[in-house]
């Protein structure tokens, strides 16, 4: 029973995460809608792995309800599906990623991190784009080639905004402590 308590405790949320968790979930979908006119450039990966490295498992929170908001806003159609893996994607490599790195490391680690994630966001598309379109393997090979100057137009945006994310994890842990979040 005294396991049970401490597990629940460890994943309730505090009020002030609640309200962390709503805010940048907004933050997420209202920068994705302001920078629209870039060709994928947008904060979405910087949010992933700065809450990630923050909160850990919890992060899966505020990444679910902006998808979620991003479904409601722009329909719940074929582009959509693969929202519900690719930001996981994202989330699981920074979960992987080792915390004790040193403070240089993780100014190289985590903009490199991003970068791929944006290189490699095609690649993530395309199971689903192959299995809703019928394509054939050659038929994903070729729209996975097909997209991939925005893949690296999208590898370098997450790669510049990529250096926001140590400083910006280490003010976001600061806080959390000082509020007993964490």
């Amino acid at each position: 029973m005294c396991d049970n308590n401490k597990r629940n405790k460890k994943f309730r949320l505090s009020i002030f995460e609640m309200t962390l968790f709503a805010m940048f979930s907004s933050m997420m979908f209202i920068s994705k809608i302001v920078l629209e006119f870039l060709p994928n450039i947008h904060l979405l990966g910087m949010f992933t792995m700065l809450l990630t490295v923050g909160y850990r498992k919890k992060a899966l929170i505020p990444i679910y309800i902006y998808v979620l908001l991003n479904g409601v806003y722009a329909g719940f159609n074929m582009w959509w599906v693969p929202y519900l893996y690719v930001w996981t994607v994202l989330w699981g490599v920074t979960m992987l990623l080792p915390t004790g790195m040193s403070k240089t490391a993780k100014m190289i680690v985590y903009p490199v991190v991003c970068a791929l994630h944006g290189l490699y966001f095609g690649v993530l598309f395309a199971p689903t784009q192959a299995l809703m379109f019928n394509f054939t393997f050659e038929q994903t090979i070729a729209w996975i080639v097909a997209g991939f100057p925005f893949d690296i137009i999208h590898a370098v945006g997450n790669f510049v905004l990529g250096f926001l994310i140590y400083p910006l994890s280490t003010l976001l842990i600061k806080l959390s402590k000082k509020t007993n979040s964490l």
